[in-house]
């Protein structure tokens, strides 16, 4: 079940490391939606996948949450109480994968997860791009969607104050948003691009408090799967590991990034990367179908379709690594330039 290791491979699972913990700490997902992917294009089967990368995820969620936590940024009673409900997300979606991968094994498992990615970031990240996309073009920013008003408007106790995000909400509401997070993370290795669009959208949380907020949750999940995932003996510890040393700095540069942009640079990015990640998923569909008999896919296709799908990953990680960079270092840029005329003016 566990794939062999070559230089290559290890080179290469460092880099995704470093990729998916530079998009943790900028966007707040864990980047388990880069992290599962890459290393089902190494050959590894889905379950292994996400439990290897929620194992690696809940120590860098750590590290990532604490520097958050230090720019003000992370509500600290929002990330546990959304937490609680997601423990229970999370019993429920280790059952499901294994249940799923002693019914119908490694292509079942990987079907399972793709079809899933395919489904769940076209939706969220069509809605999130287009939602950056505008604040971008017209420079409005809705601090609230209409939908995360209503809800705080409805008084069904208990009602909480949430002070670092300055918004008081029915703790019912937090719950569908926390077992969303905790069921997908156990079954297909990733719950942030529900957390946050969650916090965001439904809760009313602002880009960056949500971002940060989840790394809280996705601390608490990380460590309450892992231990599932380990009494069920599918995690790759040398893959965790691997993840681990490249994550631990990219989450650090990541997490700096967000003191430099503005919100509606985090929507465009994970918009962005949760898009490119749907296409890279959706091209080994047909290949899972076909290994499982349910469609006819030539073997030469099926080479074909898995190729396009890693190069569409690299992209994927090319593009998350590029734009975090050069936002991180013109928003550097700018505040030199700032703090220069100051200092200029000041001196007269």
């Amino acid at each position: 079940m566990f794939v062999p290791l070559l230089l290559k491979a290890l080179i290469y699972m460092i880099f995704v490391g470093f990729a998916g913990g530079l998009l943790s700490g900028f966007i707040g997902s864990g980047g388990a939606f880069v992290m599962t992917p890459c290393m089902m294009s190494m050959g590894v089967p889905g379950a292994i996948a996400v439990a290897s990368n929620m194992c690696h995820k809940f120590p860098k969620s750590m590290v990532g949450g604490y520097k958050r936590y230090k720019y003000g940024q992370a509500d600290l009673k929002l990330g546990v109480i959304v937490a609680i409900s997601a423990i229970a997300g999370v019993q429920l979606g280790v059952y499901v994968q294994r249940w799923i991968m002693d019914t119908w094994g490694q292509s079942g498992s990987s079907l399972y997860v793709s079809l899933a990615y395919v489904i769940i970031l076209v939706i969220v990240g069509s809605y999130v791009f287009i939602d950056a996309w505008k604040l971008a073009r017209t420079g409005i920013d809705v601090k609230t969607s209409k939908l995360a008003q209503a809800l705080q408007k409805i008084n069904l106790p208990p009602m909480i104050h949430f002070k670092r995000a300055n918004l008081t909400i029915s703790l019912w509401f937090t719950l569908p948003v926390g077992m969303g997070a905790g069921l997908l993370a156990a079954t297909i290795g990733v719950g942030g691009f529900v957390g946050v669009p969650g916090m965001i959208y439904i809760l009313g949380a602002s880009a960056l408090v949500a971002s940060a907020s989840e790394l809280i949750l996705a601390f608490i999940m990380g460590l309450t799967g892992s231990i599932q995932w380990g009494f069920a003996g599918l995690i790759d510890i040398r893959l965790t590991i691997l993840l681990l040393a490249g994550s631990l700095i990219g989450v650090q540069l990541g997490a700096l990034g967000t003191t430099y942009v503005k919100d509606y640079i985090v929507k465009l990015v994970m918009g962005s990367i949760m898009l490119v990640v749907a296409v890279s998923r959706g091209l080994m569909i047909p290949v899972y179908l076909s290994d499982l008999g349910l469609a006819d896919v030539a073997a030469e296709t099926s080479a074909r379709l898995d190729m396009a799908s890693f190069i569409v990953l690299v992209l994927s990680l090319t593009i998350g690594t590029v734009l975090i960079l050069f936002y991180t270092i013109r928003g550097m840029i700018a505040e030199k330039k700032e703090l220069k005329e100051e200092a200029a003016q000041a001196s007269y």
